[in-house]
């Protein structure tokens, strides 16, 4: 947990206990926890320092197996037992070896999924399915996605591809193998950019998802999209303000979409279970290094998620 506001130093690892499940809620044993840029945002100050919320419980989303459940314990695929193995979200506080969450966050776990990758499927997950709905994107549709290598930027690439879009997407050149073997056409990002994907789709680009927060991403999406509506930030709210695009997540004034991502969790595990979505998890770390984790997706070089594992 976070004792303070402030850089990863701030964390530490802190023994309290565990409480029983009242009638509608879980009790799990966490397996692995996923990482989000969110978690680190939270104690850096970004969204107010009010000492009243001290210490922060860190983390939004586990996977595990459950240990007790309530009397009326049913989550949205029906009822849940001692024994199933779950993934939690939301599940605030899920840095930890186990958290009590209510019954409405969990849902079974892809027996075709490991932990770590169970851990890290949904908070991208819903995420990149609500920037896909925002956008309204369709069949036959060019999407431009920005920070397609990352967690979000994964998800969102296999569903445009399934929802028949071509899909262009920005990273590094060290992981353009990766978005062609998941269908999209990779660009290189950086000065140019607008220029080569012109070069890629000629035809124009009718939506764009910034998942990266850079102003590249959302002046080069603006001047590539004629409709500002079409375009949706996660990350970078303050330029995507002024340019009149559409702002998603948990920053003041950006759309929640509390009842599209709780929508999408089933659908999401149902696709990964079928094999129909890859899960990328590019390391884990112990619970006790945390702060290392934080410090690596800080980076933003990261390919798909980092977990914790307690």
């Amino acid at each position: 947990m976070a004792a303070a506001y402030g850089g990863p130093e701030v964390l530490s690892v802190t023994t309290v206990a565990v409480a029983e499940p009242t009638s509608d809620q879980v009790r799990i044993s966490v397996r692995a926890a996923g990482v989000n840029p969110f978690d680190y945002k939270v104690y850096s100050g970004m969204f107010g320092t009010d000492p009243e919320n001290l210490p922060l419980r860190l983390g939004v989303e586990a996977a595990g197996v459950v240990t007790a459940v309530g009397a009326d314990a049913v989550g949205p695929a029906g009822p849940i037992a001692v024994g199933d193995e779950v993934i939690a979200y939301s599940a605030p506080g899920a840095y930890a070896d186990e958290i009590v969450v209510p019954a409405s966050s969990v849902v079974p776990k892809p027996a075709t999924l490991s932990w770590e990758q169970a851990g890290g499927l949904l908070a991208a997950g819903v995420t990149a399915v609500h920037v896909l709905e925002a956008i309204g994107l369709a069949k036959g549709e060019t999407v431009l996605v920005h920070g397609a290598s990352g967690g979000v930027g994964l998800v969102a690439v296999q569903l445009a591809v399934a929802r028949g879009a071509t899909v262009v997407a920005t990273a590094s050149k060290a992981k353009h193998d990766l978005l062609r073997d998941l269908g999209a056409t990779p660009v290189a990002y950086g000065p140019g950019l607008a220029d080569r994907v012109r070069e890629i789709a000629p035809e124009g680009v009718d939506a764009a998802a910034d998942l990266v927060g850079t102003d590249e991403a959302v002046d080069v999406s603006v001047e590539l999209v004629p409709n500002p509506l079409r375009i949706a930030t996660i990350a970078g709210y303050e330029r995507g303000s002024r340019a009149g695009i559409k702002l998603l997540g948990g920053a003041p004034g950006a759309d929640p979409g509390t009842e599209i991502r709780e929508a999408a969790r089933l659908q999401l595990t149902e696709a990964a279970a079928a094999g129909r979505l890859r899960v990328v998890v590019e390391g884990s770390y112990p619970l006790r290094e945390a702060a290392a984790a934080h410090r690596e997706i800080a980076a933003g070089h990261t390919t798909g998620k980092i977990v914790l594992v307690p």
